[in-house]
Order: structure tokens, then sequence, then C-alpha cells
């Protein structure tokens, strides 16, 4: 971030908050004409500042409002169950976000289901065969408060 200014951290910000505004209206409220504001955006996205353009979705009103924590110990972290288990992890769909953890266990991960029953088939035929798991603890979300970095 020390290579960017307040004119690339504004623009950062404003697209985090809507991607779809066009050019010309990110210009005006960074203070850019148009041609220097695609400039640097393009910039943005060659540097890997911007990675990709995505949409938000209501998940409850596609029937997914499970939502479950799960905590995930190994019985190996060589680099290669490592990779073994985070190629495996990449093909779960219900798995939204996957992190490794440096602490009591190994991987934290988010998964979305749509009611407890999908979650323990979830849990029961894909998340317990993933290579090197041990073992798993559950927490299950009971509201969400802040979600999406909004």
């Amino acid at each position: 971030m020390e290579h960017l200014d307040r004119a690339d951290r504004q623009i950062i910000k404003e697209l985090q908050g809507n991607a779809r505004m066009t050019v010309t209206e990110l210009a005006s409220r960074v203070g850019l004409s148009k041609t220097p504001c695609q400039l640097r955006i393009r910039r943005l996205e060659e540097q890997g500042y911007i990675t990709g353009y995505t949409i938000l979705v209501d998940q409850n009103k596609l029937g997914l409002c499970h939502i479950a924590f799960v905590q995930v110990t190994l019985n190996d972290t060589s680099s290669k169950a490592l990779t073994a288990f985070n190629t495996a992890v990449l093909k779960v769909g219900e798995i939204e976000q996957c992190h490794m953890i440096a602490g009591g266990f190994d991987y934290l991960l988010k998964v979305r289901t749509k009611d407890m029953v999908s979650y323990r088939t979830v849990l029961g035929e894909k998340l317990s065969s993933l290579p090197h798991v041990v073992q798993t603890s559950t927490f299950v979300v009971m509201e969400s408060v802040k979600d999406f970095g909004l």
C-alpha cells in the first residue's frame, strides 16, 4: 500500500462499495478526470491491487441461510499434507472461506448450507473426509451482524 496515493486508495474504496459505477462517476468521486481514472484502474489491476470484480448476493433469499464456522485439526502439517488439504477444500462448494490458523487448530472454514440437516451431510460426507482431517469442531452462526467487509 505504500506505493498508492490518496487517489488510488479512494478508487479502491469506491469500487469496493460499488464496482458497477461508471468511470465518469468514479472519476468525479475521487477528483480526477475520466482518462487518468481509467489509467489508474488499469494500473491497479495490472499490479494486483484489484484482483477481480464480483457481486454480493443475499444468500438467505437463495435458501442458503445456515452458516457454520468449522475448526479443523489435521494429523499431518507437512507441506505435502497442507497442499492436499488446500486442493481438496477448493472442490467443496459449500466452503465459502478457508483460512490456515496459527493456534490450537490448523484451519478455520466458513461453511454455508440451507439448514442443519444439509450441514450435517456436508460435515459427514465432505469435511470429515478431506485429506488429513483428524478432528472438527462446529460453531453455528445465530446472526450475521457484519459480513463482506461492508
